[in-house]
Parts: structure tokens; C-alpha cells; sequence
């Protein structure tokens, strides 16, 4: 009877061992590889505050005001934040702005749980057609148009965050970024020769935050903000054609022409995205 006993507390302790175990370490939801991908809107800052910068003496130093023979300021009809729009010579005609753009990407990550803090890394590529453009407008009068467009993004982030719920993950994350830029510049004025010296690549930052969601063992959902920021210094010299006169207002300054840059050389991009993830 003793040894009855004593197998049956034996047997009810062991049964009662595994329930206690899951109780202090709980299922590693976020915990090992996933791939996945994403679907969202990408907007830029807003730059209808934007000008072009002008280098007439090509010291290197940019804010140089461009004259005429008859006038103080031969920019003097403005700038505006965008493309040329319904007036290609005068900003009261309007410049098209940038619409949100569509941005789709592929990631892979890995994570490790311990207890509730996850943290991981993260390597991502995509696409999008976001892009960003100024324009100035001369009292000639013409335009002078830059326009700056992603052509895709690459990023490698490291993401830390906690479990708010055994199978919900709230994160942050940040790491280096990637642009392939498409850089163009575009103008009405005929009297001048062009030399474009336009970046088509950058690297930058990237900096955001994320919910995450099991609804499964393998498959999660979730929502994402990032903030991109990339270095933009795309420059323009507006010379001589070999027939432009002397008197030419980007001539006067030095012979060989005038340099044109975008005020602003930072491109930042915001995103908001729905992301799916299938973990292994």
C-alpha cells in the first residue's frame, strides 16, 4: 500500500511538472527565421518652402544671387516646391506637388525571444515611385526644374521590442539604408549649354517603429513606420552653348557658367506599411 502511495504522488508530480514549466517560460512566438513582405504609402516632408541655389563665381559656395545688365535679381519671379505646372515660366501658374506613392517591398529577418524581450535583425528590398522636384522661374522668362525619383530601396535594420501579449511584439528599429535615385534636370532656357552631374545613388538612414500579430504558429501581421533620410548633391552648370553672348546672366559671374543646386539635399521619405511574415 506504502509503495502504491508513493508511485502515485510520483506520477501526479510529474503530471503536474509540465504545466508549471509552460507557466514560467511561455511558447517563443517571435523566436527564430521568418520571410515576408509589405504593402503601403510613401510620402515625402513637403518642400514647398524649396529653392534652387546659385554658384556664379564657381567658388564652391552656394547662395550667390544671379544679376543682369537691367535687373538685381534675374530670380525674382520665385520658386515653388514641385514641377512645372500649368505655366512653365511663372510660379502664379501653379507647380504640380508630389502625390503619396505606392511602395511594395520583400524582407527576411531572425529573431530571439528571451521571456518577453525580442530583438533581431532585419534585411529588406523594394520599390517605390516616390519622388521630390523644385523649380525657379526667371525673369527671361524660363523654368529650371530638378526632380529627384526612387527608383528602389534596400535597408538592413536591427529591431528590439517587448511582448505586450504572449503573441503580440511592439518594436523599434533602425539600421543603414539604401536609394537608387533617378535624378533628372529639365529646362525652357535655349541660350545655354547644360552639364548635368546628377547622383544615382545614396546611403542613409532608416529609423521606425512596428506592431506585430501571431495569428498562427507560423503566420503574423502587422503595421510599420520608417522615415528614410538620403543625401541628395545633385549639381548643374548652365555655360556657354558656343554661341551665347557674353552678357549672359550665368556668364557674368565667371566665363565658364554658373552652378545650380537643390536647397534642400536631403531626401526624406515616410512610410506606412501592412506587413505579413511567415516564421519557420
Amino acid at each position: 500500500m506504502r509503495k502504491f502511495l508513493t508511485l502515485a504522488a510520483l506520477m501526479s508530480a510529474a503530471a503536474a511538472t509540465p504545466a508549471f514549466a509552460q507557466d514560467e517560460y511561455p511558447q517563443q512566438e517571435f523566436d527564430g527565421f521568418y520571410v515576408g513582405g509589405s504593402i503601403g504609402a510613401t510620402f515625402g516632408s513637403g518642400n514647398d518652402d524649396e529653392t534652387i541655389l546659385f554658384d556664379r563665381n564657381l567658388d564652391g559656395t552656394f547662395g550667390d544671387t544671379i544679376t543682369t545688365p537691367t535687373n538685381p535679381n534675374a530670380f525674382s519671379t520665385g520658386f515653388c516646391g514641385g514641377s512645372v505646372g500649368t505655366s512653365p515660366t511663372r510660379p502664379s501658374g501653379g507647380c504640380d506637388s508630389e502625390d503619396t506613392a505606392l511602395e511594395f517591398s520583400a524582407r527576411a529577418g531572425f529573431d530571439r525571444q528571451m521571456g518577453s524581450f525580442v530583438i533581431g535583425v532585419i534585411g529588406e528590398i523594394g520599390m517605390t515611385d516616390a519622388s521630390s522636384s523644385v523649380t525657379a522661374f526667371s525673369t527671361t522668362p524660363a523654368s529650371y526644374t530638378f526632380n529627384r525619383e526612387i527608383e528602389f530601396l534596400a535597408n538592413l535594420r536591427a529591431r528590439a521590442g517587448v511582448t505586450v501579449t504572449p503573441t503580440t511584439l511592439v518594436y523599434a528599429t533602425g539600421g543603414i539604408g539604401y536609394a537608387s535615385l533617378d535624378n533628372s534636370f529639365v529646362t525652357t532656357n535655349t541660350a545655354n549649354g547644360v552639364t548635368r552631374n546628377l547622383d544615382d545613388e545614396s546611403i542613409g538612414y532608416v529609423l521606425g517603429a512596428g506592431l506585430e500579430q501571431k495569428l498562427g504558429r507560423n503566420l503574423s501581421v502587422g503595421i510599420e513606420y520608417l522615415y528614410q533620410q538620403y543625401e541628395d548633391e545633385s549639381t548643374v552648370r548652365l555655360g556657354n552653348s558656343g554661341t551665347t553672348p557674353a552678357t549672359n546672366p550665368f556668364l557674368l559671374g565667371n566665363p565658364n557658367g554658373t552652378d545650380f543646386a537643390r536647397s534642400d539635399q536631403e531626401f526624406d521619405l515616410h512610410s506606412v506599411r501592412a506587413v505579413v511574415n511567415f516564421r519557420f
